[in-house]
């Protein structure tokens, strides 16, 4: 499968004009799928404008990236502020190249020292994995994604791969260049780290978002600017990592013998 992250610079931009980017980006680029950073369709740190473009799972932003899905027959996660029966969620959408609503994850944790708890209501509910093209996907947005129990749990469910839209200033760099490694790694598995660029209402986002391979190797990384960055994922890269480090296999015997430590 052929995966892009599209690093969006798009502060200041109408939601129309995102995505018109995002289409503009990926037109000739022949993607299986994209993904988009966290509040990809509104902007992350643009204050009460958050509660004024909160839409519906089936509002204006979907209409929009399904739109570019059939046009372009490419599959699209990306973040935006949903608001359903009242109440506001920072949410990641999946649109299938089929223009159809596949998941909608909801997110579960605040990050820290963040505005997030002033709008968003969390989320409870249980991560469901897309089979998309033989690949098993998994969402989680932005903080939720530095849990090692997170990413643990999609991978126990049989995730080859976790998309994660995200919002990241520059003063975090070791998430997306230690963090993000090691959550692959652990894992065995493909993880897709889907940041922001440039300036927005004094935040500066890092960038360097990155294509994680299995055995935490970097596929495909960016710099600080808008760009989009591929590669191929490929499915059997999942068993052979977890046939080297077999952390999935032995962590049940092995938190036995945890529990059991005085």
């Amino acid at each position: 499968m052929k995966l892009g992250i599209f690093q969006s610079a798009g502060a200041y931009l109408s939601p129309e004009m995102r995505f018109d980017e995002l289409h503009k980006a990926i037109a000739d680029a022949e993607l299986d799928m994209v993904i988009c950073p966290e509040l990809f369709a509104s902007g992350y740190n643009v204050g009460e404008q958050l509660r004024d473009l909160a839409q519906p799972p089936d509002g204006l932003y979907f209409q929009l990236a399904s739109k570019i899905a059939l046009d372009t027959a490419t599959a699209i996660i990306f973040g935006y502020p949903e608001y359903t029966d009242g109440v506001l969620y920072n949410s990641a959408a999946f649109i299938l190249d089929d223009g159809t609503l596949a998941a909608n994850h909801r997110k579960c944790v605040h990050a820290p020292e963040s505005f997030e708890a002033e709008y968003f209501t969390l989320s409870d509910a249980r991560p469901e994995l897309v089979d998309f093209k033989g690949i098993k996907i998994g969402l989680l947005i932005c903080y939720e994604v530095e849990f090692a129990e997170a990413v643990r749990q999609l991978a126990v469910m049989g995730a080859h791969l976790v998309a994660v839209p995200t919002a990241l200033d520059e003063n975090w760099a070791v998430v997306a260049e230690n963090v993000i490694r090691t959550r692959a790694l652990e894992n065995g598995i493909w993880v897709a780290y889907a940041n922001h660029a440039g300036e927005e209402n004094r935040t500066t986002y890092l960038g360097s978002s990155s294509i994680v391979a299995p055995l935490g190797e970097v596929m495909a990384a960016a710099g600080n600017g808008q760009e989009l960055i591929v590669a191929e994922i490929e499915v059997d890269q999942v068993q052979i990592a977890q046939g080297r480090l077999p952390y999935l296999q032995d962590r049940k015997a092995f938190i036995d013998v945890i529990n059991s430590w005085p």
